[in-house]
């Protein structure tokens, strides 16, 4: 009880002291909390939605996927007969079926050719109005769409685009573009994430969708009274027999949610790696804090031991108050959580994934996970000057409070710490020489963990010679205020170490992600020069295939030279060797694309593999199977039938661009895949008139100018692109870097407010001798500048080692150009001088506004 008494009288005397460290436990459980309480509303609100929208059995087509998207190559949905819906009324147990078309490989566009496709990434969906989608959607104004002419949308697309009733649509599908005036808006009974929905009469989705009448997509089942979805589907399937997907509602709600559970995995793990970061840096700072006060404490703890309080009791007082810091700052972490579970919710509305917070679901396991987190990392932080508190002799009463007890590292952490970095340094060195990115992944990973323990325990031996250096560079010319800034960082160097280590961190992973992506890019731009020889690529951003409309419309422009065609399928492979491949990705390309991608060949020339009956395959794939040049590969095409293909070429398997193709003609592909099921171009590649390139450029854009769903990119349009791609991905991952720098921001803002209480004496000893207030509070800006800087050198060389390393296994997929970001890494550094000068704000404003006699007083 006496201990729970002193733990929480010093814990309060020092409130102001521990603000700050409970701040860091706050914004690192509420990052973790905030996290789950998001992920799991995602959750909630896609189960409602694919419980609500689930009939009790639903019946797919042949080749349909579980969650019932289209995934037909020839860019329309796999259909079914409409007989399938009078055998299915026919099943015992069926209150009533209907069909339903519907499609994802869609386009729709309003009057000026704008598209409305989400933004979020969400599917747009086009469908034919039937009874399941009423019971989940709500007409509010208009009617539901009747005969060609009439299309109705759902209330968020009509709120994003403002569209109103009788305003023109068009929809592009694989089949054409099919215009509509808007009859009816509805909405959603459920919250929508973000898809954008819009329905036809049925014989219209029908001909817009799939090009005939006559066919269901699916046919959604409704089980008669006292009848079980489980027993439907059973009789369902028995009347239909084989060659159909039957699933209960249940079943169809999971396919559906696993579509989208991996997104959501990614996202969540992601997320909880940040705030693992955040929780590494933290500690730091949780360590800096009852460091400094145990060192200010050193006389009260001595007079403590002197009256009778035994080590264990002066230890557990310690942990007592980590204990109540953890406690509080995690109490108000989980509240914080919820509010930015909340906050991530409105960021994916302004993004256009639409989350109500109805759905708002905060698990019991959150706020336990959070406490428990919070509290143990605390705990467990303070475990080391609770222990250096518990050493503290009775005679330490008769010393001077505040006397810095470690100016000088151990020599034991010192050759722990230089034997972690070689240790390090040789798994970074292993990951340089491996031959396959999987064995060196393994290597780097060791790697990175054993070279950042190891500079963190090294720190403070590299602190006196990096902060002297720094100091002659930057704080000599500032004269005596300079020096004693100088000596200031250095009179400790264990806590100037563990303050730099925590912005050391998120700096070396900024450094580390910057090398890689700049080098990617730099990697991939290299390779397009190298081997794209087109002068222009068409294709969707969206992953969208391409029309034989926008094919033919591409071919018309004027200035171009030639238009090539590439497509893909699956097919399977029977090799020489005897094995049979199900589902191996084949390429068909005119024979142009052996110009237009100049790809190297270790056997045979690859225009020859465009002949008639003729393929390539790749190096790995031939010395697998034992494939020379001639040798013969029965390939069975997905809804065609089986060819014996000739071997005419061997590509190099040390490619990026197309990596692991299989080449063949599309006049190769036509004899044996029948023109409805032939499936449609991924991209296409054109190429001007020698010196039109500007006029064809113009040309094919406005050639295209009907099909906004495809986007022609030149070569520079290209690389701008994929540089702009990995530049949001890696602006994203800044963002999430960027609450560990401002936990480590709120470290080096404590070690400064703790150092200044600390040398109290000292300072107003200084002020009474004549050092102008003015004077302090640049002396402790540059300390300030100096700690953060020491952390920047240290971040930005320990992650350009690390990226630099990596991108040696990156070199072996292909990507063999290391670009250092220098303005990047400059920036970063000269940003870190002005985070010190902000860290030193506070604590050089409350050090000049000492009274300069009570400071001297103080004890």
């Amino acid at each position: 009880m006496t201990v729970m008494k002193t733990s929480m009288r010093n814990f309060l005397a020092h409130k102001g002291r521990m603000a700050l460290s409970a701040i860091a436990v706050l914004l690192s459980v509420a990052f973790v909390c905030g996290t789950l309480v998001f992920t799991d509303t995602m959750s909630t609100t896609f189960d409602k939605l694919f419980a609500a929208t689930s009939s009790d059995v639903t019946v797919s087509a042949k080749g349909a996927s579980d969650s019932g998207e289209t995934t037909a190559d020839n860019g329309k949905p796999p259909v079914m007969p409409a007989s399938v819906l009078g055998e299915v009324r026919k099943a015992q147990g069926v209150k009533s079926a209907e069909g339903t078309v519907f499609s994802t490989s869609v386009t729709v566009v309003d009057g000026d050719k704008d598209n409305l496709s989400p933004s979020s990434g969400a599917p747009t969906i086009v469908g034919s109005w039937n009874g399941n989608d009423a019971r989940t959607m709500k007409i509010t104004s208009g009617v539901a769409p009747k005969g060609p002419e009439q299309i109705m949308v759902d209330a968020d697309t009509a709120d994003k685009h403002d569209l109103k009733l009788g305003d023109e649509i068009g929809v592009i599908s694989a089949v054409g573009t099919h215009d509509a005036k808007i009859s009816g808006i509805a909405d959603f009974t459920v919250t929508n994430p973000g898809a954008a929905i819009f329905y036809l009469d049925t014989k219209t989705a029908q001909q817009t969708l799939v090009g005939e009448t006559g066919v269901y997509t699916n046919v959604n089942v409704t089980a008669a009274s006292g009848v079980s979805d489980a027993q439907l589907k059973k009789n369902v399937a028995a009347e239909l027999g084989a060659g159909f997907q039957v699933q209960t509602a249940k079943e169809t709600a999971d396919a559906n949610q696993k579509d989208v559970e991996g997104f959501m995995n990614v996202m969540k793990y992601a997320m909880l790696g940040f705030a693992g970061i955040a929780f590494l840096v933290g500690i730091f700072l949780i360590i800096n804090t009852f460091s400094m006060l145990v060192a200010q404490r050193t006389r009260e703890i001595g007079l403590m031991r002197a009256i009778g309080s035994s080590r264990k009791q002066v230890n557990r007082s310690v942990l007592a108050e980590a204990l109540l810091l953890g406690f509080v700052g995690s109490v108000l972490g989980v509240g914080a959580g919820v509010g930015l579970a909340v906050g991530l919710m409105k960021l994916m509305g302004q993004m256009g994934m639409e989350l109500s917070t109805d759905d708002l679901t905060v698990a019991w396991t959150t706020p336990v996970v959070g406490l428990v987190l919070g509290v143990v990392v605390t705990v467990l932080a303070a475990y080391l000057p609770a222990r250096r508190a518990g050493k503290i002799s009775p005679m330490a009463a008769l010393r001077d409070a505040g006397a810095p007890a470690d100016a000088r590292a151990g020599w034991i952490r010192g050759v722990i710490g230089t034997v972690l970095t070689g240790a390090g340094g040789a798994a970074l060195y292993l990951t340089a020489q491996a031959d396959k990115a999987t064995e060196g992944s393994l290597w780097l990973g060791l790697g990175v963990v054993l070279s950042l323990i190891g500079f963190v325990v090294i720190g403070p031996l590299l602190a006196g010679g990096v902060v002297r250096v720094l100091g002659a560079v930057l704080l000599r010319m500032f004269g005596p205020v300079g020096r004693m800034a100088e000596r200031n960082a250095l009179r400790n160097p264990r806590r100037t170490g563990a303050t730099g280590a925590a912005l050391m961190i998120g700096l070396a992973l900024v450094a580390c992600l910057s090398v890689v992506g700049s080098s990617m890019v730099a990697s991939a731009t290299d390779q397009l020069d190298k081997t794209v020889g087109t002068d222009f690529i068409i294709q969707s951003d969206s992953g969208q295939l391409i029309t034989p409309q926008a094919v033919k419309a591409a071919k018309s422009a004027s200035d171009v030279e030639r238009v090539t065609e590439y497509k893909w399928t699956k097919a399977d492979f029977t090799t020489p060797d005897g094995k049979t491949l199900k589902d191996t990705a084949i390429t068909a390309a005119d024979p142009s694309y052996a110009t237009d991608l100049r790809t190297e060949t270790v056997a045979g020339k690859l225009p020859d593999a465009y002949k008639p009956d003729s393929m390539s395959v790749h190096e790995k794939f031939a010395k697998d199977h034992g494939i020379s040049l001639g040798s013969t590969i029965k390939v069975a095409f997905k809804d065609g039938s089986t060819a014996d293909l000739t071997v005419r070429a061997i590509t190099s398997s040390d490619v990026v661009i197309d990596a692991g193709a299989m080449y063949t003609s599309i006049a190769t592909m036509a004899k044996y895949v029948p023109a409805d099921k032939m499936p449609l171009d991924s991209l296409l590649f054109a190429s001007a008139k020698e010196g039109q390139q500007d006029a064809a450029y113009k040309s094919l854009k406005s050639a295209l100018h009907d099909y906004p769903q495809y986007t022609v990119r030149d070569q520079t349009d290209y690389k701008e692109a994929l540089k702009d791609q990995i530049g949001q991905l890696l602006n994203m991952i800044y963002g999430l870097l960027a609450l560990a720098i401002i936990v480590a921001i709120l470290g080096v803002v404590n070690t400064l407010a703790l150092s200044v209480v600390e040398r109290t004496r000292e300072i107003g000893l200084m002020r009474a001798i004549g050092l102008s207030r003015r004077q302090l509070r640049r002396m402790i800006r540059m300390e300030s500048v100096v700690i953060a800087l020491f952390g920047a050198l240290l971040g930005l060389g320990l992650g350009m080692g690390w990226g630099a390393t990596a991108q040696q296994l990156l070199a072996l997929e292909g990507l063999g150009v290391l670009e250092i970001p220098w303005p990047t890494i400059i920036g970063v550094f000269i940003s870190s001088a002005f985070v010190g000068l902000f860290a030193a704000l506070v604590p050089a404003f409350r050090a000049g506004r000492m009274n300069v006699l009570n400071a001297i007083a103080t004890e």
